[in-house]
């Protein structure tokens, strides 16, 4: 497998496209947010990079885990992990090459390292016991638990706060009393690019494709999924765009408030995206960075000299 990887606005899914085009691929998209229907301009599927004009003919890339759930739906890391697998699959047995494209790190670390990870379904129950308990009376519990399944606290963030500890304590209850084996995924061998662009040049793009964006449509596709019903809390979770459109929509922010926010934030994202790929080559991960403004066929020439 091929992995390519980048921040937003670094021209990473052209370069799969085009590198897919090259040697068979097909895409499966490393997007959290990706995966929502009719969430296409927020969300930056860009679906044309995967229709490819070469030598007069018209490719179409086949793509893999864009628009397979409903808006208003928390898709989740074990539920990416199943379907990345399956797609992973049916790609090889068809003696195509699966290329992993995009930009949300813990998806692609899960994948590739092949986090075992088990689904925990919420408990209402619990839940209503655990309501109006302080944080520290939560915290005691969840090292209670957590003692007694054996597991340790992660870090400080099972913690940072309530909502948290009681997701936690949802999850050590069920695995105190539905002891499941964790479905094991193997780790993925796969050949890493890191296609890099100059900070500068990328607050740049992130700039222009904002307005871009805006211009498109993009608080019609958030009115409209307003319109379908679809709860202005539920839009806000997934962050960025959607968080901030909805609250321009719902009259909490202008729209120049709006615009100046989501700018901020996005550029704010892609520092973090850059972070946590930085985080991977500490945590042993090899990833060969590629110069995003190369010419393409330069790009994807450097990449095919990798997979000699």
């Amino acid at each position: 497998m091929i992995t390519i990887l980048g921040p937003t606005a670094s021209g990473k899914t052209s370069v799969a496209a085009r590198l897919a085009a090259e040697i068979g691929g097909e895409i499966i998209s490393a997007d959290s947010r990706q995966v929502y229907r009719r969430m296409d301009i927020g969300t930056g599927k860009d679906l044309a990079d995967y229709t490819l004009e070469i030598k007069h003919e018209t490719l179409n890339i086949p793509y893999h885990l864009i628009d397979i759930c409903e808006p208003g739906t928390k898709y989740n890391l074990y539920q990416y992990q199943q379907d990345f697998y399956e797609a992973y699959q049916h790609i090889q047995s068809r003696g195509a090459v699966p290329i992993l494209c995009g930009g949300t790190g813990l998806y692609i670390e899960a994948v590739l390292k092949g986090y075992q990870l088990s689904p925990v379904p919420q408990n209402p129950e619990l839940r209503a016991r655990l309501e109006g308990k302080s944080l520290d009376e939560l915290t005691q519990m969840l090292v209670a638990l957590k003692q007694q399944n054996g597991s340790n606290m992660h870090n400080t963030t099972d913690v940072d706060s309530a909502q948290r500890a009681i997701r936690a304590i949802e999850i050590e209850e069920y695995n105190l009393h539905t002891p499941m084996p964790k479905r094991e995924l193997p780790p993925i061998d796969s050949l890493i690019i890191g296609v890099n662009i100059d900070r500068e040049l990328r607050r740049e793009k992130i700039t222009r494709r904002l307005k871009a964006r805006l211009e498109e449509g993009m608080v019609d596709e958030v009115q409209s999924l307003l319109n379908e019903g679809i709860p202005a809390e539920d839009l806000i979770y997934y962050g960025l765009e959607y968080k901030y459109v909805t609250e321009y929509l719902t009259g909490k922010t202008t729209y120049d408030e709006m615009f100046r926010g989501l700018e901020i934030a996005i550029h704010q994202f892609a520092k973090r995206q850059m972070t946590w790929f930085r985080g991977m080559e500490r945590r042993g991960f090899t990833i060969h960075w590629i110069d995003a403004t190369l010419p393409m066929e330069e790009k994807v020439a450097k990449i095919l000299e990798m997979t000699k």
